[in-house]
């Protein structure tokens, strides 16, 4: 079995154009009846910065999650967005970006590496208080285009510090889609072992010719948590210029309805919702 985590909310989050909130509402909903472990819905960040998701808290008031398995998963930048995400009982999970690139990191939130620390351990505090789980995405986790230092060593060693904060769900994020298979078999196949208390997942940025490549290596070094946005829109808007859309979730369901792995998906609502995002996505 197989870990699915929808990501319309990275999908949205640099879209152009304007999408209307009761547009957002019908099209979560939808993703809600797929069978995806996890929706990466929205995020708890300054509407300046990221006006797509300002309305984030106006979605969730109407998603229908009486009929879903599905748990909620929200973005948080800093201590004050996570104290607006707990506020609601129906989400599951924070996540936060924590970059091991420090210009990343600066950039994504105006904070430091080092501060960034701090802010984990304040959001873990909130989330164990208000019964939420933090998932950890390593920004950067495969390298970076800033020069900044990286290697597999490096990776690991912010894990470590991660995990002794109390994370216990970990995603490798792929931010601006240059990993190869090597390096990212190489971290799944070390560090799965050496942390089995910690779920790993991949979240991956990836050109349509490099996706299964990067699946396989993905898979092959013991990750079975991997997220994707249908039709494979989004990227971080922080991250460079041209952006590499993340995977899309239709490549991830043909890759592992190849290998045989149980996913949990109800194929009419997947080519629904796939039908639905093309019209949310023009």
């Amino acid at each position: 079995m197989v870990k699915l985590i929808e990501c319309p909310r990275d999908a949205m989050q640099g879209w152009k154009r304007p999408i209307p909130t009761a547009i957002k509402i019908d099209y979560l909903n939808q993703l809600l009846k797929v069978g995806f472990d996890t929706l990466d819905f929205g995020s708890f960040v300054s509407p300046k910065a990221i006006p797509q998701l300002a309305d984030t808290a106006e979605v969730l008031a109407e998603l229908d999650l009486l009929n879903t398995q599905t748990k909620l998963l929200a973005i948080v930048a800093n201590v004050r967005g996570a104290i607006s995400a707990c506020k609601h009982p129906q989400i599951r999970y924070l996540g936060y970006p924590f970059s091991i690139s420090e210009t990343f990191q600066l950039r994504n939130t105006r904070k430091t590496i080092i501060q960034s620390v701090e802010v984990v351990r304040e959001v873990q505090a909130l989330c164990q208080t208000h019964g939420k789980e933090l998932v950890i995405y390593i920004s950067m986790g495969f390298g970076n285009p800033y020069n900044d230092p990286w290697s597999p060593v490096l990776a690991g060693n912010w894990v470590e510090k991660m995990t002794a904060i109390g994370i216990k769900i970990i995603s490798l994020a792929d931010t601006i889609g240059t990993a190869d298979a090597l390096a990212i078999n190489q971290i799944f196949s070390e560090l799965i072992p050496r942390f089995p208390e910690v779920e790993f997942g991949a979240h991956f940025h990836a050109a349509p010719k490099d996706r299964k490549e990067k699946l396989e290596a993905a898979w092959q070094g013991g990750c079975r948590r991997f997220d994707g946005a249908i039709m494979g829109f989004g990227g971080c808007p922080f991250a460079e210029d041209d952006l590499v859309g993340n995977i899309a979730t239709e490549s991830l369901i043909e890759y592992f309805t190849e290998k045989g792995v149980e996913m949990g998906l109800n194929p009419a609502a997947v080519n629904k919702a796939v039908f639905m995002a093309a019209q949310v996505f023009t």
